[in-house]
């Protein structure tokens, strides 16, 4: 049987994890669930209140030592920086558990904001506390990623005690291991951070750490950007300051484009605009947020079970099933023959066998790239070829790369259908995302469709582009009305 998740590696019933209320992470790739810090302020439970406060409370040294003008470098390194904790196997890197953490732009962007829209964080009247997610309100760039990665960082040590005691609880000696866990406490006398020794489980020279799902969200965290900006017009005719309304408001007409076809982001810019003239209206919709905090938690909830359907019910079935039954992890060949097998494999088993369940919940279809990409990643464990995500170098990332060393590589992308800019990307983006990864081989596209419509809408444009008879390309049927009768959606 093919280990994938946290209960097949370390020999846990599923159910006992449950009980536990851990997540039961892939220790494969990362999944699509971030740590919501509004879900910890929002808790009646003490322990999350106490791990609210003392992000807040950090928050409030960074703040001073900012205003201080005393700050150099290495302090920006030692107080600011983090890496990412990728022990708890969650963020969504899609090939592995390495990110990329937190580094000088994130101590750039705090520092800009403690000297702005920051200056009275700690010391708020509008919002009943202050709020970690407000960094991510002003520009992009600082996304649920950014302040998931932060604060987990900052409850990692709770995070260590809350999985040393499922191990000591639930798992043999033989299975776990005391280590040495950095950056787990702060000394405010020493302003210095410290490590602490943890017994954890380990496995493949590193040890785990689980996360609580009541702590867990999806897609965004409850105080966004992106709602904030849809939701602007609004938030700033319901201020109920009516000298701010009016200002807000009149400034809001006179930066936004006249022009009717006017771009989102040139819409989002005019909005950034006023969002940096008035920063109070951050508070109010914050505010807003917390008035309506029982909706956090009912929302996370589903769209964590949600992720607990997709990602490791049906993936769990969908492996033992069809994957590990023909022994398929040893597919051999050289990385271009390897990619292409194993994809025409994926599409056998999606169009064929029932495989398509997992693009739909309730009977409707899920159309979302980062699902196929799950997928096809775990039909390479278990193999001599390196598969990565590859780096955007600013020319974009092509989904996959699949490498032997130098002389063997091959890129393989995949797109869904309905995709706006699929034929922009059949056209260019392959030809450029070989050249700047050196990729010695051609380039394997999967195209996903989920109806005849989308079916045609490719054939038309692999026919335009004169590409209808392209080895490279790969079409997959994820649709419910062609499908054995046996299989259902």
């Amino acid at each position: 049987m093919t280990d994938i998740y946290f209960s097949d590696f370390f020999r846990v019933s599923p159910d006992v994890l449950e009980e536990y209320g851990a997540f039961d992470v892939s220790l494969v790739g990362d999944l699509p669930l971030f740590v919501d810090p509004f879900l910890l302020f929002n808790s009646e439970n003490p322990t999350y209140q106490e791990l609210h406060a003392g992000i807040i409370q950090y928050m409030r040294f960074l703040k001073e030592v900012t205003l201080s003008g005393t700050l150099t470098e290495p302090l920006v390194d030692a107080w600011f920086a983090f890496s990412e904790v990728r022990q708890n196997w969650l963020g969504f890197s899609r090939t592995g558990n390495r990110g990329h953490g937190l580094g000088k732009d994130f101590a750039r962007a705090l520092h800009r904001n403690f000297n702005s829209v920051f200056r009275d964080f700690g010391q708020e009247t509008v919002t009943r506390s202050s709020h970690l997610e407000k960094l991510c309100l002003v520009r992009d760039g600082v996304g649920r990623d950014t302040i998931s990665d932060f604060t987990t960082n900052l409850i990692k040590q709770f995070l260590a005690e809350y999985t040393q005691e499922f191990a000591r609880r639930s798992l043999p000696v033989n299975r776990r291991k005391k280590v040495s866990v950095p950056k787990t406490r702060f000394h405010y006398e020493t302003r210095s951070w410290v490590p602490q020794t943890f017994e954890l489980p380990f496995l493949r020279n590193d040890y785990v750490l689980l996360t609580p799902k009541d702590i867990l969200t999806k897609d965004e965290a409850w105080i966004n950007r992106t709602e904030l900006i849809d939701r602007f017009r609004d938030i700033a005719h319901a201020l109920p300051d009516s000298t701010l309304r009016a200002q807000v408001n009149d400034y809001l007409i006179r930066v936004l484009p006249d022009d009717p076809d006017a771009t989102k982001e040139e819409i989002r810019n005019a909005i950034t605009q006023v969002i940096e003239k008035f920063p109070q209206v951050l508070d109010y919709y914050i505010r807003d947020k917390e008035k309506h905090g029982d909706q956090a938690v009912s929302i996370s909830k589903a769209r964590v079970r949600a992720v607990e359907i997709w990602f490791v019910e049906h993936v769990r079935q969908f492996v033992r099933e069809y994957l590990d039954p023909g022994g398929f992890y040893q597919i051999p060949g050289n990385t271009y023959d390897e990619a292409k097998q194993r994809l025409m494999f994926l599409k056998d088993v999606i169009e064929n066998k029932g495989g398509h369940r997992i693009f739909y919940v309730e009977g409707r279809p899920i159309e979302r790239e980062a699902d196929l990409h799950i997928l096809y990643r775990l039909t390479w464990f278990a193999t001599s070829s390196d598969i990565s995500r590859e780096v955007n170098d600013g020319r974009g990332p092509a989904d996959f790369k699949v490498s032997r060393g130098s002389p063997d590589k091959t890129l393989v992308e995949f797109k869904l259908a309905k995709n706006t800019q699929l034929e922009r990307n059949l056209a260019n983006q392959s030809g450029v995302y070989e050249k700047a990864s050196d990729a010695t081989r051609p380039s394997l596209k999967a195209i996903l469709y989920f109806s005849d419509d989308q079916l045609e809408r490719v054939h038309t444009i692999l026919k335009r582009l004169k590409l209808e008879n392209s080895s490279h390309i790969v079409l997959i049927d994820a649709s419910v009305d062609n499908k054995p009768s046996g299989s259902k959606a």
